[in-house]
């Protein structure tokens, strides 16, 4: 793991002992391997606050059921899990039931850890206990009735969840396996671009294939050719997840904050089984659409605005700036089934994802204030149907449920 990561381990080990996660010989060992398992599992992304002391509460997250908030899971025993035991943690981990019985809902993605082999839970559990502990009480559940009656999730598991570890396929290479039990298991790649079912739960069917998510739309990671990531370089791909940045893209939004606080951490080893596995699934693209005539009268006013705002950035035939403004020809984020994310871009605006190797965090302004719906959406048709790309056109309907 990184040498870095591993020394502000035992710094914390040193700094904050706690009791109730008593050590043994091979503690430091242990304690390494855990504050790499937290990366895995991307834990400070969600239970860390912008600007909040370190796994002491999130940032809320809102969900199609309402709204839920990480909780503290720093050793206080009074607002933390200090007064939890390995079991308790280890069942909150694989059944999705913590402390005292209390059933968590699966923006805990339980259904991911459950992969997880015990050994790296336990790992796990004695890094977060060298955490300083910090008092902050979370009301984590702030869903509506019924939804925030936790014993629904009794029926939610029965339905949507079989807690089982992850299985190689003695078919394909250890990376591959490798690769495929970090997107399954503890990365829980799909809480964000699996498509869900009415109850919330992967739609298996789909996995991977691009879902909606706090107002964006987290896009197709398979390796389909035009909406996926089956135009990128295994090296492409590395890049992205290390960086936020590549010829193609760069990150921002829940994703950016995911590869600040995961992905850029993890090994190169592990990288590279992502993205040899994810480079398997598919192709699974639809028939690709006809792009829309030029003349078309959206094409040629999105034409329009494209030269008046866009172009300088990004070009005059959507080649973008390397490592700066994103190209968007032949993009498959232009190309996506839901256009949500590009109109959040064009209205609110994004800044660009922070990481040591790549640290400018370029950003995207706000164009909400000068550009009505209308023309939001003739500008995102226009680009979604030139130099190489084709998709549906976009409706001021569309933009318009964004920006409310």
């Amino acid at each position: 793991m990184n040498p870095a990561t591993f020394l502000l381990a035992l710094a914390a080990a040193a700094l904050a002992p706690t009791a109730a996660f008593a050590g043994d010989v091979d503690q430091a060992d242990r304690i390494g391997r855990g504050a790499y398992q937290a990366v895995l599992g991307d834990c400070a992304g969600c239970h860390t606050a912008p600007g909040g002391a370190p796994f002491a509460g999130g940032a809320p997250i809102a969900t199609p059921f309402g709204t839920l908030i990480p909780p503290n899971i720093t050793p206080d025993r009074d607002t933390g899990i200090g007064d939890w035991s390995l079991d308790d943690f280890r069942s909150a981990m694989t059944r999705g039931v913590g402390h005292d019985g209390i059933r968590l809902y699966p923006a805990m993605p339980y259904p991911n850890y459950a992969k997880m082999p015990e050994p790296d839970i336990d790992d796990l559990w004695a890094f977060l206990g060298t955490i300083a502990p910090v008092k902050n009480d979370v009301d984590a559940n702030q869903l509506p009735f019924p939804f925030s009656i936790r014993t629904l999730m009794i029926g939610w598991n029965l339905l949507e969840f079989t807690p089982k570890p992850f299985a190689p396929d003695a078919a394909q290479s250890a990376e591959w396996n490798r690769g495929a039990y970090l997107v399954q298991g503890p990365a829980h790649c799909g809480a964000c671009h699996t498509p869900k079912t009415i109850f919330g739960g992967d739609d298996a069917g789909k996995a991977l294939t691009g879902a909606s998510l706090q107002g964006w739309w987290a896009p197709d990671i398979t390796a389909a050719p035009t909406t996926g990531v089956g135009s990128w370089s295994k090296e492409e791909l590395v890049a992205y997840l290390a960086t936020g940045v590549n010829g193609h893209t760069i990150a921002s939004g829940p994703m950016a904050e995911a590869i600040a606080a995961s992905t850029s951490k993890m090994t190169p080893e592990d990288l590279g089984a992502i993205a040899t596995y994810l480079k398997t699934l598919g192709p699974s693209d639809a028939a690709r659409p006809t792009p829309l005539a030029a003349s078309d009268p959206a094409m040629k006013h999105g034409a329009a605005i494209y030269v008046d705002n866009c172009s300088a950035c990004h070009g005059g035939r959507g080649e973008g700036s390397k490592d700066l403004f994103p190209a968007l020809a032949s993009s498959p984020i232009v190309a996506q089934a839901d256009a949500t994310t590009l109109a959040r871009m064009v209205v609110i605006g994004s800044q660009g994802v922070h990481t040591a190797a790549k640290p400018t965090t370029p950003a995207m302004p706000s164009l909400g204030w000068r550009l009505d719906d209308a023309a939001v959406a003739d500008v995102l048709t226009f680009v979604r149907n030139s130099w190489g790309n084709a998709a549906a056109r976009v409706t001021p309907g569309t933009v318009a449920k964004l920006r409310n």
